[in-house]
């Protein structure tokens, strides 16, 4: 049986990480395999990453006003046939726009405060594979 593997990153100019640290962390010690970028990614290279790497999630986490990005990934990642991944954001994101971030394809978003155990939850239970 193979490990979930978990694509973290940031794109845009947010380079605010200790978030999506924290979540690296939870994933790990819950078993899945996590590969985190790092700040400063761009949609190409999150899209090259995730098909090298072949993973079953994307996690994005922002800060700043780069979820309008998302939409964008979403779509190249659509143009690449990577549309059994999983997408997850985390981070602060205004309410107004949550529905465009889910109607581009994101499985589900956890604003700050979101319980560890809650993010490991919903990866290992809306998997696009068996596990």
């Amino acid at each position: 049986m193979q490990n979930i593997r978990v694509l973290l990153t940031k794109i845009g100019f947010d380079g605010h990480d200790r978030g999506v640290k924290i979540v690296a962390s939870a994933l790990r010690d819950a078993g899945m395999e996590v590969i985190y970028t790092g700040p400063w990614q761009t949609a190409e290279e999150v899209t090259e990453i995730a098909l090298q790497e072949d993973v079953d999630v994307i996690g994005i986490s922002t800060l700043g006003y780069d979820h309008v990005l998302i939409p964008g990934l979403m779509k190249l990642c659509k143009e690449k046939n990577i549309t059994d991944t999983l997408m997850i954001v985390g981070g602060i994101i205004p309410p107004d726009e949550v529905p465009a971030l889910k109607a581009a394809g994101v499985a589900e978003i956890f604003p700050p405060g979101t319980r560890m155990d809650s993010i490991v939850e919903f990866v290992r239970k809306n998997l696009k594979r068996e596990v």
